[in-house]
């Protein structure tokens, strides 16, 4: 990881990556685009400006503190991309995916936020979500935690426009404020055990808690299925992604995504 300290800026110099790629493709919905190559948004509560391409970006009136200690993480800016790439590219469908899609990284969120973003993904889109989640953290002037939610009912949070999903917030809350659904503790679990221990939440149900799982604990070897990674699936793999990807298949399926739903969506 290459850095500078440039003034109330750092300048970060990374081959793999690429905003749109990792912004604006349905990981995480607290960033908005404020122009080519620029996004503004949130991890929990700490704001971020950040442009830039090609191996070289700016992120704004950032400290270094802040940047090795929130925004490093959250990019995952300690992983080799280009190794990844190499393994993926054994197999030719991945190959072809990497090439579309190189800047993408997984972003680590914080667990309780994707889990609620998660929550309001279901049956929706990311414009949608966008607007929830944006509604919910200005309404409380942050992003509130388990214990601030957990007094809410679907009824006092009809001011998020959010439906059925309010009801399945307030039990995230309830059961996570009360340590019934302990969040550190599915970050350690066994994957299995991991998911199982999500899923005890109403409207979490296989899918969701893999998103969990992988975007909001880095447990790599999640892997949501989704309309799109269905059709990756029933298209491509048949029995299933090669067995040496496995550890890493939550990250081959970024790939993958983003490939099947903007080129060969278009395509079709």
């Amino acid at each position: 990881m290459k850095y500078e300290i440039s003034g109330s800026d750092i300048i970060l110099y990374e081959d793999d990556l690429e905003l749109d790629d990792v912004l604006d493709t349905g990981q995480a919905f607290r960033w908005d685009k404020i122009g080519e190559n620029a996004y503004f948004g949130y991890c929990l509560d700490h704001p971020l400006e950040i442009s830039g391409t090609k191996g070289r970006f700016v992120l704004k009136n950032t400290s270094e503190e802040d940047f090795l200690n929130v925004w490093a993480p959250y990019f995952d800016l300690g992983t080799d991309y280009s190794a990844l790439r190499e393994l993926y590219s054994a197999d030719p469908v991945l190959r072809a995916a990497c090439g579309f899609s190189r800047g993408i990284r997984l972003l680590r969120q914080d667990g309780w936020e994707a889990l609620v973003s998660f929550i309001f993904s279901s049956n929706n889109n990311i414009t949608r979500i966008k607007g929830i989640i944006s509604r919910l953290a200005v309404h409380y002037g942050h992003f509130p935690t388990a214990g601030e939610l957990c007094v809410e009912t679907p009824e006092s949070l009809g001011y998020l426009r959010a439906g059925f999903r309010a009801k399945y917030i307030v039990d995230a809350a309830q059961k996570v404020a009360s340590g019934e659904v302990d969040l550190k503790k599915a970050a350690e679990l066994p994957y299995e055990e991991a998911k199982a221990e999500l899923m005890k939440i109403k409207g979490v149900g296989p899918k969701v808690a893999d998103c969990v799982l992988l975007s909001g604990m880095y447990r790599t070897e999640a892997f949501p299925i989704d309309v799109w990674m269905k059709r990756v699936m029933e298209e491509y793999y048949k029995d299933g992604l090669p067995q040496e990807f496995y550890g890493t298949r939550g990250i081959a399926q970024l790939y993958l995504f983003n490939y099947i739903r903007k080129y060969k969506g278009e395509e079709k």
